[in-house]
């Protein structure tokens, strides 16, 4: 019997034409099972969300008093829980009845054949119950694919590197496994938290080719300087073995260093960035966020070139 996936899209319904896009991968993905969308609004007006996605849509039901229901396989709700990321997502989970559920957010699109993939690989690995997938990162006119090189991906893996690829728009869980913690500062690495926890009891499996289109172009967390600084900070005291592996530990404090110095924060960039020298010498993002506390390259002017490559800081 085919598994039903349920599937979250969070929005603040100030991109219509991405979440419509978003939408429309969703819908159109191959999956023997059952299908249900539901489309947190996260601040915004879940009637205004509905009547710009109609037009998509063959027909309507009936307004009920909390949520409107565009069709048999798609819902728009209002976040009712804290508000931001983390909240929207559980509503989402709290709202689907089925037997898994994905997670894409709205800014970015599933590729044909995601969601047969995931189901099919889960099924294949005993004891399975979360699965991520490679991306193809979209930044203006360019796209770059991020392979993980492995088909499990274990705890280990995710505190040496942060591995983009295991993003949150990849994400194939069963339903009541998991929930995302809502206490994430500003809705920070709640991803990062999650894939950490999940891999704890079972490696995720991955399926590693481009199943996911991530559009950084219009991400606004990126340049969210205090908002990283917290999540990291968050994330080090959540998760102490950060700091056991030298190449990650020093990733994160190298990222502390250039968030601090985007801040014009010098002192805090160089605590963070001897930090991240010593746990590693040739952590690279010490010398940058260097670069950017003295002023030689400004923070937007590396992250673009870092993005035009597929890559973040």
């Amino acid at each position: 019997m085919s598994q039903s996936v349920g599937v979250v899209i969070p929005t603040r319904g100030r991109r219509p034409d991405q979440l419509r896009s978003a939408t429309c991968a969703a819908l159109s993905q191959e999956h023997s099972g059952s299908m249900e969308i539901v489309i947190v609004v996260d601040g915004g007006d879940p009637d205004s969300v509905t009547d710009r996605l109609a037009d998509l849509l063959a027909s309507r039901s009936p307004e009920t008093q909390r949520e409107k229901t565009i069709s048999r396989s798609v819902r728009v709700v209002a976040n009712r829980l804290s508000p931001g990321l983390p909240g929207a997502r559980n509503t989402g989970i709290a709202a689907l009845g089925t037997d898994l559920v994905a997670f894409c957010d709205d800014d970015d699109q599933w590729l044909p054949g995601k969601v047969a993939a995931q189901v099919a690989a889960l099924a294949a690995v005993p004891g399975a119950g979360f699965a991520s997938a490679a991306i193809e990162v979209e930044y203006g006119s360019r796209r770059v694919a991020r392979l993980a090189g492995t088909d499990l991906v274990t705890r280990a893996h995710l505190l040496r590197s942060r591995m983009v690829m295991v993003h949150s728009s990849t994400f194939l869980f069963r339903r009541g496994a998991f929930w995302v913690d809502e206490s994430a500062p500003g809705g920070q690495n709640e991803d990062w938290d999650l894939a950490l926890r999940a891999a704890a009891r079972h490696p995720i499996v991955h399926v590693d080719r481009p199943l996911v289109r991530v559009r950084w172009g219009a991400s606004l967390y990126a340049t969210r300087w205090a908002d990283r600084i917290a999540g990291l900070e968050w994330m080090l005291a959540r998760h102490p073995d950060l700091a056991v592996d030298p190449r990650g530990a020093a990733r994160v404090y190298g990222q502390l260093a250039f968030h601090h110095a985007a801040l014009g924060r010098r002192r805090e960039a160089a605590r963070w960035a001897w930090r991240a020298f010593t746990a590693r010498h040739g952590e690279p993002r010490a010398p940058i966020a260097l670069a950017v506390a003295a002023g030689l390259v400004s923070a937007q002017a590396v992250l673009s070139t870092l993005h035009h490559r597929g890559r973040g800081i």
